[in-house]
């Protein structure tokens, strides 16, 4: 009988060894939280109007596009023909667009997904951005971000945009 239980307690320790080796470890846990701070780090500088921390999220040299859909750029181009589809910016002009709104402004984010490494980091989510409240336009938003001595940065940004009936 002891021999059986022996067999047993054996067999089950080994199970339960292999099972918890099948249980993949999320080493990267931390990273995505502080990655997920500098997103609503993000959307309350908008709506603070806070241009000066809005900087501050960004890594010097970085990159920014914007990628318009065609119907908007056609509608656009009613009134202004030298639009282009897509359009290079920095982040220093939105952060100095952030800092002057003279309306109230908010980005709203959904399905946000944040995959790392500890080293580099993507966000991929969708948006609507609200100047009184109203959607100005839409679409998807990606970053690219690293983490320095002094945190997570944003490194790049490319979204595309869809104008909504009052863009």
């Amino acid at each position: 009988m002891r021999l059986l239980l022996s067999v047993l307690f054996v067999a089950l320790s080994f199970t339960a060894t292999v099972h918890a080796k099948d249980v993949p470890v999320d080493t990267h846990a931390a990273d995505r939280a502080q990655i997920q701070q500098v997103v609503d780090s993000f959307k309350a500088a908008i709506i603070a109007k806070n241009g000066k921390a809005m900087s501050g999220m960004f890594l010097s040299g970085g990159s920014w596009l914007m990628a318009v859909d065609k119907a908007s750029v056609a509608k656009i181009r009613t009134r202004h023909p030298e639009a282009k589809q897509f359009v290079p910016g920095s982040y220093e002009e939105f952060a100095g667009f952030v800092g002057s709104a003279p309306r109230p402004i908010e980005e709203v984010f959904s399905n946000v997904s944040i995959q790392t490494d500890g080293i580099v980091g993507t966000v991929y989510f969708d948006y609507r951005f609200l100047v009184d409240g109203k959607a100005t336009n839409h679409g998807a938003e990606t970053w690219q971000l690293v983490h320095t001595d002094e945190g997570w940065k944003i490194s790049a940004m490319l979204y595309s945009a869809i104008m909504d009936d009052k863009g």
